[in-house]
């Protein structure tokens, strides 16, 4: 993307404040701008489904996990695609217009959403495809990203309400403005014309936006304890293990996958759950590690990354439900052979409560 060529964090401290020093290189800086100023990210990385037609409220209120039906124009809500089993097939955002909903996946789940979903299309009014006339172009992150987009934008109204969506216009291009963050923070997913992705990520540099790679990106969001569906969830992991409740409706009736989730629900626990792992040592492990207890494997690694916060490495992975209190220690094997520890802490790392 053009935003390569960007590299004006400077005019971002001058005019707002915002302190990076030129000592901070590389993903360090980017990793700082997110958290104290503005960065600017590809969005490529999301993708939209539409879902047009007369039905496609009452068809998607009993495929998806949450109550599409309390959706006005405008306005948003997480939610998740579960299988038969109440495993997540994947997470998603929808989005209310007046003529249409739109699902924000991970674009690398898009596809197995859009498979799931007519799999149980038969004589429904609903068409629902790929959107390539609108897609997710540039994100923003950061305490900054709203004064940022207010200079891009030339206007002042810029909502900050979580998941509430606006049209606005870019040089008279049109634009979709949705309030959400990628990392439990503050920021902002722009979407239009894939035409308009260039000039757009520029003009966020231009005002101050510091370029945010996928390494400083997955780090912030690992620290944030926020799962990637398709890396820390799929279809071996239940909704309710993974902390997808805010996705979840318990009220609305019956959805795909929702008798597994109200027993699990009213069993009142899981058997294991995602959590936070501070790893010993300064070896990054790879996905799929297993966690063990003596020789009993207890869990498993699904994420992991050195730490700019903690300067240190740390993880996220599920962990069987007798082994997440807050100090509990487990063992890793290393690439290299190396057995070294793994100690349970709360998400986000680095909150109160969480070991450090």
């Amino acid at each position: 993307m053009a935003g390569a060529r960007c590299g004006r964090g400077a005019a971002f401290a001058n005019r707002f404040g915002c302190i990076l020093p030129a000592r901070f290189d590389g993903v360090e800086r980017e990793w700082r701008a997110a958290r104290e100023g503005c960065a600017v990210f590809d969005a490529s990385l999301r993708g939209f489904v539409g879902a047009t037609g007369a039905d496609r409220v009452s068809f998607l209120q009993g495929m998806l996990s949450n109550d599409v039906k309390a959706l006005r124009p405008g306005h948003g809500m997480h939610a998740a695609v579960l299988n038969e089993a109440g495993k997540i097939v994947s997470d998603l955002r929808v989005y209310a217009d007046a003529d249409r909903l739109i699902l924000d996946t991970p674009v690398w789940r898009a596809d197995a959403v859009l498979a799931a979903l007519h799999r149980f299309l038969v004589a429904d009014e609903v068409e629902l495809a790929r959107m390539a006339d609108e897609v997710p172009l540039v994100g923003l992150e950061g305490p900054f990203a709203r004064a940022i987009l207010t200079e891009v934008l030339g206007s002042t109204d810029v909502a900050d309400t979580p998941l509430v969506h606006q049209r606005a216009a870019f040089q008279g291009r049109p634009l979709r403005v949705v309030a959400v963050s990628e990392i439990e923070g503050s920021g902002y997913l722009l979407c239009g014309d894939p035409a308009d992705a260039p000039g757009l990520f520029d003009a966020c540099c231009e005002a101050g936006a510091v370029p945010l790679g996928m390494e400083a990106l997955n780090i912030l969001r690992v620290e944030a304890g926020v799962p990637w569906s398709g890396v820390d969830m799929d279809e071996r992991v239940l909704a309710l293990e993974i902390g997808l409740e805010r996705a979840l409706s318990f009220s609305k009736g019956c959805y795909l996958g929702q008798e597994v989730v109200e027993r699990v629900s009213a069993r009142g626990h899981v058997n294991r759950r995602l959590a936070g792992l501070l790893i010993e040592g300064s070896q990054v492990p790879e996905a799929g590690t297993a966690l063990r207890v003596g020789h009993e494997e207890v869990g498993y690694i699904t994420s992991a990354v050195r730490s700019i916060a903690l300067e240190r490495v740390i993880a996220l992975g599920i962990v069987h439900r007798k082994h997440l209190g807050l100090g509990s220690r487990m063992t890793l094997t290393t690439g290299g052979g190396m057995s070294v520890a793994a100690t349970v802490t709360g998400l986000p790392f680095g909150a109160p409560g969480s070991a450090s």
